[in-house]
């Protein structure tokens, strides 16, 4: 070949490549995807997950980065999450961040599952376990035989999907058993010396930095990664989504609750204000919302309910406090056990920070209420017709027996049981219908 052929085809070539790349657009160019996922893990951030990960197959990317924070979450969404990093298509890199951050539970699978696992410096990782405080250990009542039963079967499980997972990624599977089955928990530096994690990375710069020149395996190929001076896009969630994902909390469901209840009973108790009722009505809409996110007890709702009945049943009822306490009780135990299904998930209503102080605040305006009313109805009567008597007035014609009085500025049928002349002063004996019956006033008066 001719030597300004040979330049010939080369221009063209790389002409080729330039329009290839033009045409490609953005999405082929170098890049890798990041998400944040700072909360618990539940439906929302699952299926945020999942999408990320998808787009991250489809647009090219280098691979995909998750930023953990999690105190836990939901065993079935966990589930999905891992599912879908086991069977990506994209290298997967799970990094625990910021400093302070935990990968507890539901995060611990997550970590483990990323084709490179990270943390940052400050960071902790474990608590594994689905069994709360207390459920194992000590004497077993007959009544939480069949809870521990539940209980021993999510154990079981666990403890063999972690296993399964460690298995795959090459990690720790001692460690991983022993975070399900006796809650371990350790912190950056011991995770990466007991093979739990690949390695420690100040800052996300820093971690893509060590990762540069990585060999992951994907779909039993290897492939080398290449993130130095890579483009960065964030993929942030749907707003939809966003949404769910903050509804998905034990705390805010309880609150909302409350806020709901409170708000129709002060509308029922004053029609009209129109406010407390639509605001009651909204947080209804939103606890059923998150309820329906949520793996909940009935029992626990329905003990919750019986409990706001008994302290607005005080208010009606005199019961010399026993249907209040009875109501705080019902309240606090139905609140404790409305979220408490270890063998489906992790979270749980917080006792001491959110459940006793809404407890605490409904019971001080059940107890105004209450006090209230007891003030009121042990007054004399001031409006109505039985607030005539015993009042005053003037005879604004003679009583012979019947006649006209004037009484609180208003004129009223009268009858006496005995003459009286216009002018005199009257008292009122009785309301009959509308007309007073009145006698003549004592001096006093």
């Amino acid at each position: 070949m001719r030597p300004g052929r040979s330049r010939a085809a080369a221009f063209r070539g790389a002409a080729l490549a330039l329009i290839a790349i033009a045409v490609a657009g953005p999405g082929l160019a170098a890049h890798i995807n990041v998400v944040t996922i700072s909360g618990s893990i539940n439906p929302a951030s699952s299926d945020y997950l999942q999408k990320a990960i998808a787009l991250s197959q489809s647009d090219g990317a280098e691979a995909i980065l998750i930023q953990l924070d999690t105190p836990g979450g939901l065993l079935s969404s966990t589930k999905d999450i891992i599912q879908a990093i086991l069977n990506a298509e994209v290298p997967v890199v799970v990094y625990v961040s910021p400093r302070g951050a935990w990968a507890a539970s539901a995060g611990t699978f997550i970590t483990l599952a990323g084709h490179i696992a990270a943390m940052s410096p400050g960071t902790s990782i474990g608590a594994a376990s689905p069994i709360g405080i207390g459920g194992s250990g000590g004497e077993r009542d007959e009544d939480n035989k069949r809870r521990d039963v539940a209980a021993e079967k999510a154990e079981k499980f666990t403890t063999a999907f972690i296993k399964s997972i460690a298995k795959e990624r090459n990690r720790n599977v001692e460690w991983a058993m022993k975070s399900v089955r006796e809650a371990d928990a350790i912190a950056q530096d011991e995770a990466l010396e007991l093979g739990v994690i690949d390695l420690i990375a100040t800052d996300r710069a820093d971690l893509l930095r060590q990762i540069d020149g990585w060999e992951v395996v994907i779909a039993g190929e290897s492939r080398t990664l290449a993130t130095v001076d890579i483009e960065i896009r964030v993929i942030e969630m749907e707003l939809l989504t966003r949404l769910f994902n903050f509804l998905a909390s034990p705390d805010l469901a309880v609150l909302l609750v409350m806020a709901g209840l409170l708000g129709l009973y002060i509308e029922f108790n004053q029609p009209g204000m129109i406010i407390p009722g639509v605001i009651g009505g909204l947080c209804l809409i939103l606890a059923a919302i998150a309820f329906q996110i949520l793996p909940f007890s009935w029992v626990g709702l329905m003990l919750m309910f019986l409990g706001m009945g008994l302290l607005v049943a005080e208010v009606f009822v005199t019961s010399y406090g026993f249907l209040f306490s009875g109501g705080v009780i019902c309240f606090l135990l139905g609140g404790s056990m409305l979220f408490d299904l270890p063998e489906v998930s992790d979270l749980n209503v917080s006792f001491w920070s959110v459940l006793v102080p809404i407890t605490a605040a409904f019971s001080l305006f059940a107890g105004i209420v209450v006090f209230a009313v007891g003030r009121s109805m042990g007054r004399e009567q001031t409006v109505g017709v039985g607030e005539l008597l015993g009042l005053v007035g003037r005879a604004q014609t003679a009583l012979a027996p019947e006649g006209r009085v004037f009484i609180r500025g208003e004129y009223w049928s009268a009858r006496a049981d005995e003459e009286i002349s216009a002018g005199e002063a009257v008292q009122v004996a009785a309301v009959e219908g509308m007309r007073l019956r009145v006698r003549r006033a004592s001096q006093n008066h």
